[in-house]
């Protein structure tokens, strides 16, 4: 049985915007939280490709990760993930072999089937293309052909990628990518920290169907975590509220740039909201570190997963710094 100092930690930024707050600002605090959770021992830097709205800044995902790189020095930096139906796998295999030959040993393409934005978003983002999520494993397959051993019938190659290796992740919230990642021997990353409900089938479906392959011996699995750390209970529940309007904003279709915490909830969401909010935040850490040990440790029981990627889209950018921090004194026990 997995302890949790045995478990890899690692950090989701969704880069978020503030209200009355800046981009460029936005940009800033991603690298800032990079070279602070560098320190306190994480293992990974993830963001994720998002389209079409206010409160997130990492569309060009690729182009921030050469920012959050060139910023750090020993921390991989990934995407969690790229939606490749948005792109051309060539192009990703490009933009991420231009990143490997630059930063070698540093870089995760994870990599997801979604479009990341909403029907009218992907149709701008793909124009001809024609994106469909049913193409998801064969794009797969040819995007790490990109990136593997160039062979003598090759007519087509990324330069750079060929021969780069970069690793590759499947990313998934239900239950094809699962399949798909175990069937290819590749890692898995669910994510838990938006939709909870399916993750032990998940894991089930992704262990029952692994295939040992030239990446991985065994299945390994790296679960996403919503994290509001503080240092007492009450103060975590307090800076939560920012979490919560978040959230609801996006179940209502408004904007998602994040507001200030409140000290209730009561008259800002009915009831049926309420509970919309609490399922979707079904896997959420939120209190003081004796708290969060306990509920850590309950997980990692349960699922036996080999990491856990968290993410703390808290409002302010010391507060952010801060729960990642008291996790990191948490994991290390």
């Amino acid at each position: 049985m997995k302890r949790l100092s045995d478990i890899k930690f690692s950090t989701l930024d969704l880069v978020p915007v503030r209200e009355n707050g800046s981009v460029a600002q936005s940009l800033r605090n991603s690298l800032d939280l990079a070279r602070h959770v560098e320190k306190f021992g994480y293992n990974r830097f993830w963001v994720a490709e998002h389209h079409n709205m206010d409160g997130i800044a990492s569309s060009a995902t690729s182009v921030l990760l050469g920012y959050l790189a060139g910023g750090t020095s020993t921390i991989r930096v990934g995407s969690g993930g790229v939606m490749l139906p948005n792109h051309a796998p060539l192009v990703i295999a490009e933009q991420f072999g231009t990143l490997e030959s630059l930063y070698p040993g540093r870089i995760d393409l994870g990599l997801g089937r979604a479009p990341g934005s909403d029907q009218m978003t992907a149709r701008a983002l793909r124009r001809e293309r024609s994106g469909s999520a049913d193409e998801f494993p064969q794009d797969v397959a040819e995007l790490m052909r990109y990136l593997g051993p160039r062979t003598p019938d090759q007519r087509i190659i990324a330069m750079p990628g060929t021969g780069t290796n970069v690793p590759v992740w499947l990313l998934g919230s239900s239950l094809f990518s699962a399949q798909l990642a175990g069937e290819r021997g590749l890692p898995y990353a669910f994510a838990s920290h938006f939709a909870p409900r399916f993750m032990h089938e998940a894991i089930r479906v992704y262990r029952n169907h692994f295939k040992p392959s030239a990446v991985l011996d065994k299945p390994y699995v790296m679960l996403g975590v919503p994290l509001v750390a503080a240092d007492t209970d009450e103060q975590a529940d307090y800076l939560a509220t920012s979490v919560y309007q978040r959230i609801l904003a996006l179940m209502r279709g408004q904007s998602l740039v994040q507001r200030p915490p409140v000290k209730t909830m009561d008259g800002l969401w009915l009831a049926h909201e309420k509970e919309a909010v609490g399922d979707f935040l079904g896997l959420a850490m939120v209190g003081s570190p004796q708290k969060i040990r306990a509920k850590l440790e309950v997980l990692i029981e349960q699922t036996q997963a080999d990491e856990l990627i968290f993410t703390s889209d808290l409002y302010e950018h010391a507060d952010r710094v801060h729960s990642y921090e008291l996790l990191a004194q948490v994991m290390k026990g």
